[in-house]
């Protein structure tokens, strides 16, 4: 009997030491991301001065993409200002976009505004989300407002050296840079280059890698009345350029001015929060 008892107790103190291993395995991944989050992400901003951001939103702003077509719409401005910025093709940062993040629904996507699925990997200093992947609960970099996903995008290619040699090529060169990233280790997936070139092809996404506006993302004047939050178009104003000013989505623009479509007029007032 005394030994039943005592063989019991053992595998009581086995289980409990099981659950705390574990529990304080979660603690430290968690802990460890925590302290990586500590230094201000202002940095980023610094990288290139013809290409520097607005102030990150101070909450999480939701984007609604309801297709393909949409999403290029939405983002294709901001992947030639990536370009100019920092080298990479528009057309293969539009065609990575459409491909990790699922046309922009994806479910890491929708939660944490990462579109290129970059995990969050040593040195991470900004903010984080779990998520199963070829892991299950894998850390993944989060972002208030998309348009920092597509520059922690550029910052990820232009600041790694394997992927230094993709920059010898021309910035027309997009089939060469498909080739390149697989070869670079930027995805496993064999098929990873045939992928992002079907997408450029098919949605014609190099001729964005031609037709960059010589922009950057501070230079559209903003006109607003303070009594009323309202904005009067200017031109080169965008839903999505608007979308960044204000740190509202597209669809949130579109529902608070009953607009059926993204077109805009110079001179028109859209109402802002």
């Amino acid at each position: 009997m005394k030994k039943i008892i005592l063989l019991v107790l053992l595998i009581g103190i086995g289980l409990s030491s099981c659950k705390s291993k574990k529990r304080y395995s979660d603690q430290l991944r968690t802990q460890n991301v925590q302290n990586e989050h500590r230094k201000s992400t202002t940095d980023i901003s610094k990288k290139e001065g013809n290409a520097s951001l607005p102030a990150e939103p101070s909450k999480f702003v939701r984007f609604n993409i309801d297709s393909p077509s949409e999403y290029i719409s939405t983002f294709a401005e901001t992947a030639q200002l990536e370009m100019m910025g920092y080298g990479i093709p528009a057309s293969i940062t539009l065609a990575q976009g459409l491909l990790e993040s699922g046309n922009g629904k994806g479910e890491l996507a929708m939660k944490t505004n990462n579109h290129f699925g970059i995990k969050c990997h040593k040195g991470w200093e900004g903010d984080y989300d779990f998520h199963d992947d070829d892991e299950k609960g894998e850390c993944f970099r989060k972002y208030n407002h998309p348009m920092y996903s597509f520059r922690d995008h550029s910052i990820f290619l232009t600041t790694r050296s394997r992927y230094a040699f993709l920059f010898n090529l021309r910035h027309t060169d997009y089939k060469g840079w498909a080739r390149g990233l697989r070869k670079a280790g930027y995805a496993t997936d064999p098929r990873y280059p045939q992928k992002l070139i079907y997408l450029i092809e098919k949605y014609d996404l190099h001729q964005y890698d031609k037709h960059a506006r010589k922009v950057n993302y501070n230079n559209t004047a903003v006109v607003t009345t303070d009594s009323n939050n309202i904005h009067t178009v200017q031109k080169g104003d965008t839903l999505y350029s608007l979308s960044r000013k204000y740190y509202m989505s597209v669809d949130e623009l579109m529902k608070l001015n009953n607009l059926r479509s993204a077109d805009l007029s110079i001179g028109q007032p859209i109402k802002v929060k």
